[in-house]
């Protein structure tokens, strides 16, 4: 989709491959785009060339599915990082899999963790952490980051920093830890520490997951979705469907 891989597979799909790359001694990162991440991307080619390393690369939105559908070169199912983090957690835990939980305001990874150990009680988290605003720009952050994720040598660390962010310190650090799986999920910390409150299930399928959010962040989010990302996804659908009749024909 604009250039970008999207494997056509879902969840389960998506977990049983990191699962068996593990058995393997096999890393890999996960990637989730969805139109805010196609926008940006369309604009910056160095995220675009970014999000192509992924291993996995899954449409975590509804109106990228759409656009797949329309195109005529669709995925089976919209797979969101907050749906991966609880599937991976519990393979993990079933496995004997260790995890890490990085991102979120501080306290946001500890409850993170501690949801998904009274719901997975046989898993293994080795470590939490809220890095502070801007440590991404400090050498000597980043390199205790990375020895302290050396140290603990997780099976799967769930990255929670937003876009791009998450994926810039996740193709920083995975060639340290070659044999470990890195997921970015945004928000996904937060919704697992009840922290934010996600859309009702109903919604979700309907494309409208988006306006539930808006409504309970509309200051931090109504620049993004609306002035920026529903113009996208509109001009994202009207070429997906541009492309099916060009193809019909």
């Amino acid at each position: 989709m604009l250039g970008l891989p999207l494997d056509p597979i879902t969840e389960p799909e998506a977990v049983d491959r990191v699962m068996a790359a593990l058995l393997a001694g096999r890393g890999g990162w996960i990637a989730t785009p969805n139109v805010d991440h196609l926008r940006r991307a369309a604009r910056d080619p160095r995220l675009a060339a970014m999000i192509r390393t992924a291993d996995i690369s899954v449409a975590d939105g509804a109106p990228v599915v759409w656009a797949t559908r329309l195109a005529r070169q669709p995925v089976p199912a919209r797979v969101t990082g907050a749906d991966l983090l609880w599937s991976l957690a519990a393979a993990a835990a079933g496995a004997g899999r260790s995890v890490y939980l990085l991102g979120g305001e501080p306290g946001v990874p500890e409850r993170a963790a501690a949801a998904l150990q009274a719901a997975y009680p046989e898993l293994k988290v080795v470590g939490t952490n809220s890095p502070p605003p801007g440590f991404e720009h400090d050498d000597a952050q980043m390199a205790a980051l990375r020895e302290e994720l050396m140290a603990k040598a997780p099976d799967l660390v769930f990255v929670g920093l937003g876009f791009p962010k998450q994926e810039n310190v996740i193709c920083g650090f995975h060639d340290a830890l070659p044999a470990t799986w890195w997921l970015g999920c945004g928000a996904a910390l937060p919704f697992a520490a009840g922290e934010l409150q996600r859309a009702p299930a109903w919604m979700r399928p309907l494309g409208l997951e988006w306006l539930f959010r808006l409504a309970h962040e509309p200051r931090r989010l109504f620049r993004r979705y609306v002035l920026e990302d529903a113009p996208f996804a509109l001009r994202l659908l009207a070429r997906a469907l541009a492309v099916r009749v060009r193809t019909r024909g």
